[in-house]
């Protein structure tokens, strides 16, 4: 037996373990209590890849021991995925399953809780016909508005966790055989989901304190725009009227707290979709779609990107910039620390809900609105009116790191530092 066979025996060893087994058991407990939150007798609907099945059921149970009165879930599975592209009709790729999304809308409406598992392979569609691959993906934008407005303005609780799989893990670590890959992703996600520590409900109520002290500090300043500055970057983020901070554990329209995302290191809030101006240049990939788009720089004028350049994936970034008129606006700008556990870890896990955490970053697209004060019976076009921005899309992209400084800028044009080198001047 040679090296390479021994330590793919150990690491699959792991995932055959008691430790992996109270180790999942741990991310299925924080993420029915700490992320959702279930309430006695509320509905959970819940998402995942097929692979995700054993972290179902471990969420499943925790979720029905807060309380839960029935947690329903729905599967994808990549081989149907890819069926289509390869198979069906050139007519076909407008359709989406508006039933679906409408019956998902209707079961929040009525109360159910949100739970997605997120693990799918991020070059699944990569060598797919990319306008298929476009056309579908705006129909299901459609199609997924009104459930998907209902999250964004945090309506109900609701929560995105990760579980490893072998295509994913195969993305991440493609030097290593499937079984060693899946196993250290898995440990990866562990680590940095603040699973390691001996009570991780515990961890993250101290966590959440450090970050909801981060967003009153900066919803108490109210500063009127953000600077940032670095190789490549000379941005100015204006912050919409009445904009508000957010980060960590927050409450829900329906009054549960929760954290929607399972890891978290940001405080974010929304900028204004027409006072964005000047350049940026990303300093981690995006992947979006089944491709890596790299070397990202743009140019903002009265918050609309007029220029755009990528090093990889310029057609795809062209593409999601022609979603809609709102696709080359902001919808959300975060503040991240470069020490986070997820940039020490030195992973690329080419997946929103990790890259994001480990840099600062901005967002194309659709605003949180949760992220502004005072928006009870005010419509779209007042939202508008105070900076909010509205697209089909929300793609998170990465303009943070060791080298990127932020600064604070009040309406007289005062300066005050934020962060240095990518790390917070203030204390925590």
């Amino acid at each position: 037996m040679n090296v390479t066979e021994q330590n793919t025996q150990a690491t699959g060893g792991y995932l055959a373990s008691a430790e992996f087994s109270a180790m999942l058991d741990r991310l299925g407990e924080v993420a029915a209590r700490t992320g959702l939150n279930v309430a006695p007798g509320q509905q959970v609907i819940m998402t995942a890849p097929l692979h995700a099945v054993p972290l179902v059921r471990r969420i499943t149970e925790h979720a029905y021991k807060a309380g839960a009165s029935l947690v329903t879930t729905f599967y994808s599975d990549e081989e149907t995925t890819l069926a289509r592209y390869r198979f069906a009709e050139e007519s076909t790729f407008d359709t989406a399953s508006g039933w679906l999304s409408a019956g998902m809308a209707e079961g929040f409406r009525a109360g159910a809780a949100r739970m997605a598992i997120t693990g799918s392979n991020p070059a699944l569609l990569a060598g797919q016909n990319p306008d298929h691959v476009s056309r579908a993906s705006k129909a299901a934008s459609k199609v997924n508005r009104p459930a998907m407005e209902i999250i964004t303005n945090f309506d109900v609780n609701w929560c995105i966790v990760a579980a490893a799989t072998p295509a994913w893990a195969m993305q991440v670590f493609p030097g290593l055989p499937e079984e060693q890959a899946v196993a250290k992703l898995w440990q990866a996600i562990f680590a940095v989901s603040r699973l390691t520590g001996d009570d991780p409900v515990a961890d993250w109520e101290a966590h959440n304190a450090i970050l909801h002290r981060r967003a009153a500090f900066l919803n108490d300043v109210r500063y009127d725009a953000l600077h940032f500055s670095g190789p490549g970057t000379d941005l100015l983020v204006g912050l919409a009227d009445g904009h508000d901070w957010a980060g960590g554990a927050e409450k829900a329209g329906n009054g549960i707290v929760c954290n929607p995302n399972i890891p978290t290191e940001e405080v974010f809030t929304t900028p204004h979709r027409l006072r964005v101006e000047g350049t940026v240049a990303s300093t981690k990939p995006l992947s979006h779609q089944g491709t890596l788009i790299d070397g990202i720089q743009v140019r903002f004028e009265a918050g609309r990107i007029v220029q755009m350049h990528a090093t990889r994936g310029q057609d795809v970034l062209e593409r999601v910039l022609d979603t809609d008129e709102g696709a080359r606006r902001l919808g959300e700008v975060a503040l991240v620390p470069h020490s986070s556990p997820i940039s020490r870890s030195g992973v690329l896990f080419q997946n929103t809900l990790f890259d994001e955490n480990a840099a600062s970053h901005i967002a194309l697209g659709q605003s949180y609105t949760k992220c502004m004060r005072d928006t009870q019976g005010q419509d779209e076009a007042a939202l508008a009116a105070r900076g909010a921005n509205s697209s089909m899309i929300h793609i998170d992209w990465m303009i943070g790191s060791g080298e990127i400084d932020v600064d604070g800028l009040d309406a007289q044009g005062g300066r005050v530092p934020l962060m240095r080198r990518g790390e917070w001047v203030i204390a925590a």
